[in-house]
C-alpha cells in the first residue's frame, strides 16, 4: 500500500488538473476572462490552494485552457500563408479566425488581452507577424487595398468579439456575414460577391413591414 501511494497522489493531481481546465474552459467560454479564479476552483471542486499550485496566474490557466484553440489558430494562419494566392489566403484567415473567436468568447478575450509579463498568451504575436507578411503579398498582387494596416485586422477582431446572439450557432452565422463584409471592405476593387446569410441578433430591431 505504501509503495502505491506516490502513484495515487500523481493520479489525484492529474485528475485535479483536468477538472480545473474543464471548469476554466466552460466558465471562460461562457463569461469571458473576468471570471474570478475562486469561481474556477469552486466549479472544479478543488480548493484555491490546489488551483494556484497548478496554475499560479490566470494567464497560465488561460494559455493551457485554450491550447486546442491556439493550435487551430496557428493552423488557420499557416494554411492561409501557404495558399499561392495571397488574397485568397488572407480571406481564409479572416473568415476562419473570426469564426474561431465567435465560437469561444474566452479564447477571443485571451487573444485580445494583454497580460503583464505574458509573452504570447493566445498566439496573437505569432498570428499578427504571419498575417503581416501575407497582407503585404496580397497588396503586392494588387488585390488588397494599399492603405490596409494590421490594426485594421485588430479592429475586425474587436468588433467580431462584440457579436452576441442567443446561441453559438447563430453567433457563428453572424460572424461569417461580418467577415464577408470586412473582406469586401479590404478588397482593392470590391466585387461585391454574395454575402453569407444574415441572421437575427438579440439586439437587432425587428424588420419593418
Amino acid at each position: 500500500m505504501i509503495d502505491r501511494l506516490p502513484h495515487t497522489l500523481r493520479s489525484d493531481a492529474l485528475d485535479n488538473r483536468e477538472r480545473i481546465l474543464d471548469a476554466a474552459r466552460a466558465l471562460f467560454s461562457a463569461d469571458g476572462l473576468d471570471v474570478p479564479m475562486r469561481e474556477v476552483a469552486r466549479r472544479a471542486e478543488v480548493g484555491p490552494a490546489t488551483l494556484y499550485r497548478h496554475f499560479p496566474t490566470k494567464q497560465m490557466l488561460a494559455t493551457e485552457a485554450f491550447a486546442d484553440q491556439l493550435r487551430a489558430c496557428r493552423t488557420i494562419v499557416d494554411d492561409g500563408c501557404a495558399d499561392p494566392d495571397p488574397w485568397r489566403g488572407l480571406c481564409l484567415v479572416i473568415e476562419k479566425i473570426c469564426e474561431l473567436h465567435a465560437r469561444d468568447r474566452g479564447f477571443s478575450e485571451a487573444f485580445m488581452s494583454t497580460f503583464p509579463g505574458a509573452k504570447d498568451v493566445a498566439g496573437r504575436e505569432y498570428t499578427v507577424k504571419k498575417v503581416a507578411g501575407l497582407a503585404q503579398r496580397a497588396k503586392d498582387s494588387g488585390q488588397l487595398r494599399s492603405d490596409f494596416v494590421l490594426d485594421d485586422l485588430i479592429l475586425i477582431l474587436m468588433a467580431n468579439k462584440g457579436i452576441h446572439a442567443a446561441s453559438t450557432a447563430t453567433q457563428v452565422m453572424a460572424s461569417r456575414r461580418f467577415a464577408g463584409l470586412a473582406i469586401q471592405a479590404f478588397q482593392a476593387c470590391p466585387q461585391h460577391a454574395p454575402l453569407p446569410p444574415a441572421t437575427r441578433l438579440v439586439s437587432a430591431a425587428p424588420d419593418s413591414d
